[in-house]
């Protein structure tokens, strides 16, 4: 008991002298810091945001502003505590501050898809690398952490997070994701508990309309268990065989596939079959490469050219209940290079 007191003594002691240093203006004092956080933070700023991109953006100027204004840290809260705050507002001001983006006209050549079923309202969104992820989904949650740390990274989630109001999203997110409490929160944000506590409710019933806990939820299976990797086989060879018959098998029956910045979205095995057999029939034939999104499987996609180069069109990334696949999203080929995956391959 002696020692582990001793032991916590001394990382106090170190700790404060790095917080002297830096105060004093020593950088790299600074960067052991807030090294520990990065991570993390950036997956906060992305859930806020829904685009990595916006994100890494955020990140940068939440280090930039701590590392300008720590000679006003006074430490009444914790340095985590502070950097979130910091973090958040920068957040807020982006999505506030963001334009309406247009959505990307349909250019897939020689497919014609089919009408879709809803166009989305979600159009920035970006996956998230599971490689990433590693450090940054094991923080410290408070007690009133409603959701896993995996569960709230997920596409779904963060999709359905991304249309509240800027400040019930924040407040959602720090108090039901991340567990600060409501005074915490209040204080970050300039606000009164009320009025917190008034924003999470608004925002908890919002999102009940858009991602209700369903009765009957059919879990997915773990990642990279046995089970996913047997329907992530199954789906690998469906789609670069082009047997759209194999692939409805796998589909759930309310399946659901989007294509950001595309606002086409299909809802429903036929609905979903029915865009996959546009993309086959063109004659379009694909390789699979696989990688990991947001804590669910995913793939980078190459069509298939007759000078035996397979070049990269896009990143799909499934979500799985049971042993059935329920979700597709589709994304542009730009995101390819965040989780390390080629332009081309030779074949």
């Amino acid at each position: 008991m002696a020692a582990e007191h001793g032991k916590r003594g001394a990382v106090t002691a170190v700790t404060a002298d790095l917080i002297s240093r830096a105060r004093a203006g020593d950088d790299d004092a600074f960067r052991q810091l807030t090294e520990p956080y990065r991570r993390e933070l950036h997956v906060h700023c992305y859930r806020m945001l829904g685009s990595f991109q916006d994100a890494e953006d955020a990140l940068q100027e939440t280090l930039l502003a701590a590392w300008l204004g720590f000679g006003r840290f006074e430490g009444r809260s914790s340095l985590r505590t502070w950097l979130y705050q910091i973090a958040t507002n920068r957040c807020l001001n982006a999505r506030r501050s963001a334009g309406r983006r247009p959505a990307k006209e349909w250019d897939v050549p020689k497919v014609e898809p089919p009408e879709p079923t809803r166009l989305g309202e979600v159009l920035w969104l970006e996956p998230y690398p599971d490689t990433l992820l590693e450090g940054a989904l094991n923080v410290p949650l408070g007690p009133e952490s409603r959701y896993e740390q995996t569960q709230s990274i997920s596409l779904a989630f963060v999709t359905a997070i991304q249309v509240l109001p800027p400040r019930q999203l924040t407040v959602l997110v720090l108090r039901d994701v991340l567990g600060f409490q409501a005074s915490e929160v209040a204080n970050m944000l300039g606000s009164t508990i009320d009025s917190v506590n008034s924003a999470l409710k608004r925002a908890r019933s919002s999102l009940q309309r858009r991602w209700p806990p369903a009765a009957g939820f059919v879990a997915a299976p773990g990642p990279n268990s046995r089970s996913e990797d047997d329907i992530v086989g199954k789906f690998v060879s469906a789609w670069e065989s082009a047997d759209v018959d194999a692939l409805v098998e796998l589909l759930t029956d309310d399946v659901f596939m989007s294509m950001p910045p595309m606002p086409f979205e299909y809802e429903g095995r036929d609905a979903v079959a029915s865009f996959c057999a546009s993309i086959f029939g063109s004659g379009r034939r694909f390789d699979l490469v696989p990688t990991r999104a947001n804590g669910q499987p995913a793939f980078g996609a190459y069509v298939r050219a007759p000078d035996g180069i397979s070049y990269g069109v896009g990143l799909f990334v499934l979500a799985l209940a049971g042993d059935r696949i329920c979700a597709m999203t589709r994304f542009e080929d730009n995101v390819l290079q965040w989780f390390g995956l080629p332009r081309s391959l030779a074949r």
